[in-house]
């Protein structure tokens, strides 16, 4: 411990501080404005904090395709599809689908091909994506507890068929915190063309304390609704009405015990100042170059949506977000408005792959020049995937298919994967998952463990239990970490 004097600065050392610790606040303030640095982090609230083992990464992008994307026309290709297209399928039992109709089997609509060096499968439904499968870990042996949207989009953000609990970003922002105290921890960008199947309950906080709950931003126009007073308040009412209210705020809790609501509100709403500051820097998309824009497809209308909400997901991440999640596509509607290809594959996949494909195949390469994917996942999801069979009559090649819970893909990318990598397989026209299967406890289970977590110990005390986003399921999947 220093003694008093020398605590004490002499007249030189003051004025060396002086000129030092002015020039340094303008530089700071300067850095901040630019996105060079960014604000203190915020701790994680753990009881057994993480991490549990060395990260191999500290941050994360999930983007969440609802719907049901095809495996069989995109990351999984089944040439006996082709061999046997228009004839029924070959198993003694009937298929339980979501409507009840088992048509005769359908060939892809997309030209599979090897790419990159590591020769991975992907089809021509993502043409961009697929010159960087180089950089993709894919699990073709998903599988879910459900094939009916609402359940199981909660499987795949929560763990769990039922609302209530709470989702992997709400997990990671209760276990890790933030890099920054200016920003969420946990951010939603949702589709603009409608909210996913379960709408808000896909970023609520569950039984984690409320400020734990994901924030949706708009991609487009204000980020967020009253973030800044309807009219000009002047500087000095504006410094008494936040003295009155930090005053009121002390006074109810001391008498009424406080509780999580009243302190998550208090939290939530000195995190908005901060934002007013920060969000608009952050969705400042004009400071990106324009070249990069344009690859991001900012500059084309069908790609615009999802183009901003990828670059903008790269600025949040930069800023110090733990966890951001992309939604690609709503709920229900006619006509559809997410990977839901009940009607037409070829329709429904065509225009839904050809608003992200560009986008995403960006992303990744922005973060690989950026030197960020070393310690960033990238996590590209689907609730379940679809059938091999059409949705029509038996003797009918419909061109549609129907939800498949038995077996889909998904893929991983960036800190600690195999990169260009295929794990698992599905059978040998793709219906059921039949080598190495991965759960949604396995899948969660093995992405905290990236970033350090295990997921063992990540708990919270709720009714008598200690819950986990595992619950008592999961294990890692330690063939696709190198």
């Amino acid at each position: 411990m220093r003694s008093t004097d020398e605590a004490i600065l002499d007249r030189r050392q003051w004025f060396s501080w002086v000129h030092a610790g002015l020039g340094g606040a303008a530089l700071a303030s300067l850095l901040l404005r630019d996105g060079v640095a960014r604000a203190g982090g915020v701790a994680g609230e753990a009881s057994d904090p993480p991490p549990h083992h060395p990260p191999k990464a500290k941050r994360a992008i999930h983007i969440c395709l609802c719907g049901g994307m095809s495996h069989l026309d995109s990351f999984d290709y089944k040439p006996l599809l082709t061999k046997y297209h228009g004839q029924k399928l070959p198993a003694s039992e009937r298929p339980e689908t979501f409507f009840g109709q088992v048509g005769l089997l359908r060939r892809s609509d997309w030209e599979f091909r090897r790419r990159g060096q590591s020769g991975l499968w992907v089809s021509e439904l993502f043409p961009h994506l697929a010159r960087g499968a180089d950089e993709l870990t894919v699990i073709r042996s998903m599988v879910a507890d459900s094939a009916n949207h609402t359940p199981a989009t909660f499987q795949q953000n929560t763990g769990f068929r039922l609302n209530g609990f709470p989702t992997l970003g709400a997990w990671l922002s209760y276990g890790l915190g933030a890099e920054t105290d200016e920003l969420p921890a946990y951010v939603v960008l949702p589709d603009a063309r409608g909210l996913p199947a379960g709408s808000t309950i896909n970023w609520t906080n569950g039984f984690l304390p409320a400020r734990h709950q994901g924030v949706a931003l708009r991609r487009k126009g204000s980020p967020i609704d009253d973030l800044f007073s309807a009219k000009p308040i002047e500087e000095q009412v504006e410094a008494d009405s936040r003295t009155l209210l930090g005053s009121l705020n002390r006074l109810h809790q001391e008498h009424s015990g406080g509780g999580d609501a009243l302190t998550a509100r208090i939290r939530g709403y000195e995190l908005a100042a901060k934002m007013q500051l920060a969000v608009p820097r952050v969705t400042d998309l004009s400071r990106e170059p324009r070249k990069l824009c344009e690859q991001y497809g900012l500059d084309a209308e069908e790609t615009a949506d999802f183009g901003r909400a990828c670059l903008l997901a790269r600025r949040l991440l930069e800023q110090g977000v733990r966890f951001v999640q992309l939604f690609s596509g709503g709920s229900f509607g006619s006509p559809r408005i997410n990977w839901d290809g009940h009607e037409t594959m070829k329709e429904n996949h065509g225009q839904e792959a050809r608003r992200i494909d560009r986008p995403v195949a960006t992303l990744l390469r922005d973060l690989r020049q950026r030197g960020m994917l070393d310690d960033t996942l990238v996590l590209f999801t689907t609730e379940f995937g679809r059938t091999p069979f059409t949705q029509s009559a038996a003797n009918v090649v419909g061109t549609g298919r129907d939800h498949n819970q038995h077996g889909f893909s998904v893929w991983l990318a960036g800190a600690g994967l195999k990169a260009g990598h295929a794990h698992g397989a599905t059978d040998d026209i793709g219906w059921k998952s039949v080598e190495d299967r991965v759960t949604w406890p396995d899948f969660h289970a093995t992405v905290l463990h990236l970033l350090g977590i295990d997921h063992q110990r990540l708990t919270f005390y709720h009714n008598g239990i200690q819950r986990r986003l595992t619950n008592v399921h999961g294990e890692v999947v330690r063939a696709i970490l190198r």
